[in-house]
């Protein structure tokens, strides 16, 4: 079973690879997200490239990547744990994407569908946690900063589980890291 569970957690880091919106930009013949604006390649930075709609699309793609190696792994009977960390590899593969010269995005969208797919309620906190602190503050970053530096305390509060929200917790530091220049900025 351990065995069987670790091709997942390679399969979660493929599926986290994949770089929806360098995909999509060079599909409809946009510049790629990585050398313009922001140079991330997430649902943001395609607002700026592509508008709205085409930033919407990123963002579901890129929450799907989260959610659909949570399900499948779900499907097999791993507990609530192994899907934390299901979460956390497909995180990992979108900011170190194999792809794309591990040259990737900030994993917010992609860990908001992990937790989407593992407990609705936390997934609906943590998105309207972003969206209050977006509406009111006006800076994205800000928002998924604060919405992450949440997510454990109550992902604990919902799941009660102490190892899973440990993952919860890692996973937070690496999406910190991802916005360390976002950061600098605001302070």
């Amino acid at each position: 079973m351990v065995n069987s569970y670790f091709y997942y957690l390679i399969l979660s880091y493929l599926i986290g690879s994949i770089s929806s919106a360098v995909i999509i930009c060079k599909f409809l013949d946009l510049p790629d997200p990585r050398t313009q604006g922001s140079k991330n390649p997430g649902a943001t930075n395609v607002l700026r490239l592509g508008g709205k709609n085409l930033a919407a699309f990123v963002l579901f793609l890129d929450a799907f990547k989260g959610a659909v190696p949570v399900y499948i792994v779900s499907y097999f009977g791993f507990g609530l744990t192994a899907l934390t960390f299901t979460i956390l590899f497909a995180v990992l593969g979108h900011i170190f994407p194999v792809f794309f010269r591990f040259r990737g995005g900030k994993g917010v969208a992609t860990y908001l569908g992990g937790l989407i797919a593992i407990n609705l309620l936390v997934g609906l906190i943590f998105s309207v946690i972003w969206l209050l602190v977006a509406k009111v503050l006006k800076t994205s970053s800000l928002a998924s900063i604060i919405a992450t530096a949440l997510s454990p305390i109550y992902f604990y509060f919902i799941t009660g589980d102490i190892a899973s929200t440990l993952v919860i917790g890692l996973i937070s530091l690496f999406i910190f890291y991802t916005h360390r220049g976002n950061i600098k900025r605001l302070i």
